[in-house]
């Protein structure tokens, strides 16, 4: 059975910034600006590491692209196809996997087409604060 942890995302801390880090996923011009208080992990070094969100409002779609707006910042947006999901959390590939704490409330949630599934399209419009945690602390992947 799969798990969250089964989804890190890969890429480099390219800087850090106070209690936050600047984080490039791979194979993406992405630079994403997560809180990470106390990161004590490698800068410009390829590692795997979580980044995790709350969503303000879901929606599934019919058609689109997998992405994250801005491409430059604090995350805001996400879209994309739906890799692991639970009563409380999902797993969006968005050009990175990214872990979205679904919303409580059932006003959060507009689901035209069709129900949130594993495969589904879902755009998230995400609360400020997304976060950046290693997956395993002090290790880089080669």
């Amino acid at each position: 059975m799969s798990s969250i942890n089964d989804f890190p995302a890969r890429g480099k801390v390219i800087r850090v910034e106070g209690d936050a880090v600047i984080f490039a996923p791979s194979n993406t011009t992405y630079q994403l600006k997560l809180s990470a208080p106390g990161f004590n992990g490698p800068v410009k070094a390829l590692l795997e590491g979580f980044i995790r969100a709350k969503a303000r409002k879901m929606w599934t779609v019919a058609s689109g692209g997998n992405f994250v707006t801005p491409i430059q910042g604090p995350t805001r947006i996400v879209q994309g196809r739906i890799k692991y999901l639970d009563n409380q959390l999902m797993v969006v590939q968005a050009g990175a996997p990214i872990v979205v704490q679904l919303p409580t409330d059932d006003s959060a949630y507009d689901l035209n087409n069709g129900a949130l599934t594993v495969g589904s399209l879902v755009n998230a419009t995400l609360m400020p604060g997304a976060t950046f945690q290693l997956a395993v602390v002090g290790a880089a992947v080669t």
